[in-house]
């Protein structure tokens, strides 16, 4: 009789595979639709053999490639920080914006736009990094003071708290400034277009060093998903296993939401599919979260470049169209999966 570990192991690993074969057929689509349609064998030669007399090659190495490598990076991060956090806040209508990770990246690149000038996504990046940062901190900050030190629910409460301060603010700025608001608010819907490859260069070591350690707090929020009792029981040592996690969150979703802007839609769904199918095991449901997130981010993406061409819709739209009845069917399917 086959051992139910070993064939469960069997079934979630093809699953893997079975995922990676989609998002690579995804990633084509991303490389070959657009404004102008590119046959695929045109796609495939300048991805092996590009000319740079050919327009349609320079379409796809000068534009497609970068934008299509973002949308991978910023869907990957944005999956895995969502199944993070859910798992360190134990709430499963948490998302990386509870951390306050939107609202201090926001505040950021306002004021980068509005005080010192900054227009292009390059500087985005950084200050939408620093914001993200700076805030993940004080939230984390705030809800460690007191008895039983950063308790899910303080944390929740924390970033909620600083989260309407910051959102004021940047209020306050863009009404006061009309060209501020016309830059912002092509940022704050979410989007890939524009995307070059020094966004991706820039942002890559803040996601290597998030992913990094995101995995390595598998086996710790499964622990923490017990109970901080049981948790501690086990040799866990829950105040270290949280900073860890919420670093992992910092770090992705700060550089992911200034590589693409707030997409937290798709952190907040794309963890509650992966477990559906993986269980409430960190160590399945990073994974599965990290190779679902580009692929509806990637999918969503050709879709707005499809309905409205010669024009595209932005994928912070589309993302939250696809992803909502997603979210409504597996909430009245079923309870919200146990984190």
């Amino acid at each position: 009789m086959p051992d139910p570990r070993r064939r469960r192991a069997v079934v979630l690993t093809t699953g893997l595979v079975v995922i990676a074969a989609a998002l690579g057929g995804a990633v084509l689509l991303s490389l070959a639709v657009g404004a102008r349609d590119i046959p695929l064998g045109a796609v495939l030669h300048a991805l092996t053999n590009p000319d740079p007399n050919s327009t349609e090659h320079l379409i796809i190495t000068e534009s497609r490639i970068p934008r299509t490598i973002v949308g991978l990076l910023a869907g990957a991060a944005f999956g895995l920080a969502g199944a993070v956090i859910q798992g360190v806040t134990r709430n499963p209508l948490a998302d990386p914006g509870i951390l306050g990770v939107n609202a201090g990246a926001g505040l950021f690149i306002v004021i980068a736009i509005s005080f010192l000038g900054i227009t292009g996504l390059t500087g985005y990046v950084w200050f939408g990094f620093l914001g993200a940062a700076i805030t993940s901190v004080l939230v984390y900050t705030i809800g460690s003071v007191g008895r039983g030190g950063a308790a899910p629910v303080k944390l929740a409460l924390a970033g909620a708290a600083v989260t309407a301060a910051l959102t004021s603010f940047t209020t306050a700025v863009l009404i006061t400034d009309v060209d501020a608001y016309e830059q912002f608010r092509f940022w704050q819907v979410g989007s890939l277009a524009g995307r070059g490859a020094d966004v991706a260069v820039q942002s890559a070591p803040f996601l290597i060093a998030g992913t990094a350690l995101a995995l390595y707090s598998a086996r710790s929020l499964n622990a923490l998903a017990l109970g901080d009792d049981v948790a501690t029981s086990f040799g866990q040592n829950v105040i270290v296993a949280r900073l860890i996690a919420a670093g992992a969150v910092v770090l992705l979703c700060g550089t992911a939401t200034s590589m693409a802007g707030p997409l937290v839609f798709i952190g907040l769904v794309i963890p509650h599919i992966a477990r559906a199918v993986t269980g409430p095991d960190h160590r399945w449901l990073m994974p599965y979260s990290m190779l679902l997130a580009p692929l509806l981010l990637l999918i969503a993406d050709v879709i707005g470049r499809v309905v409205a061409r010669p024009g595209e819709v932005q994928v912070g739209i589309v993302t939250a169209i696809i992803g909502a009845p997603i979210f409504v069917a597996l909430a009245r399917r079923e309870r919200l999966a146990e984190l």
